[in-house]
């Protein structure tokens, strides 16, 4: 039943929760905060997605035998399944954060000072107000917006590769 939950969330488009995601901010008091821009990105139904269908191709005899030698649960989970998963654990990070990133329309509503701003914002304020734009200025902005992300992929490219080809090689 919380897998037709988590595949009925993936179904909805991210615009319809915007309203009741900013009520939410709203009452918590985090309009215009860190945690108002960070915290509603972080649970992503396609994420645990990815991870169940990912933790489903681990081998059941792997977990038995951690079982057999007395472990519980939680050991099970830290010890032996989290360190199979470092690339598809990885893959989910990258793929959140190079989301949440590029996101545009939620940090346009949850902030209000241009101290808050994210840098894609920052692109559109480049902009004059006629509609004019220095598009020199603009191209080096996006530049600046894309170089932290083709950073952190270039780190994690051979995990998130590894990650890809998990899922594949399994027969």
């Amino acid at each position: 039943m919380l897998f037709f939950l988590v595949l009925g969330a993936m179904m909805v488009p991210g615009h319809v929760t915007l309203l009741p995601n900013y009520l939410t901010v709203a009452t918590l008091g985090w309009i215009n905060t860190y945690a108002g821009l960070i915290i509603p990105g972080i649970g992503s139904a396609f994420a645990t997605f990815l991870m169940r269908q990912h933790f489903l191709t681990l081998p059941s005899e792997v977990t038995d035998a951690a079982a057999v030698d007395g472990a519980g649960h939680l050991r099970t989970l830290w010890r032996v399944v989290l360190p199979m998963s470092q690339p598809m654990l990885i893959t989910v990070v990258v793929i959140t954060a190079v989301e949440e990133w590029n996101n545009f329309v939620w940090p346009l509503i949850v902030t209000n000072t241009a101290s808050m701003r994210t840098l894609p914002v920052g692109l559109l304020i480049l902009k004059d107000e006629e509609g004019l734009a220095a598009w020199g200025t603009i191209m080096a902005g996006t530049l600046l917006v894309l170089a932290p992300m083709l950073l952190i992929f270039l780190i994690a490219q051979r995990y998130i590769v590894g990650g890809i080809t998990q899922g594949a090689l399994k027969g």
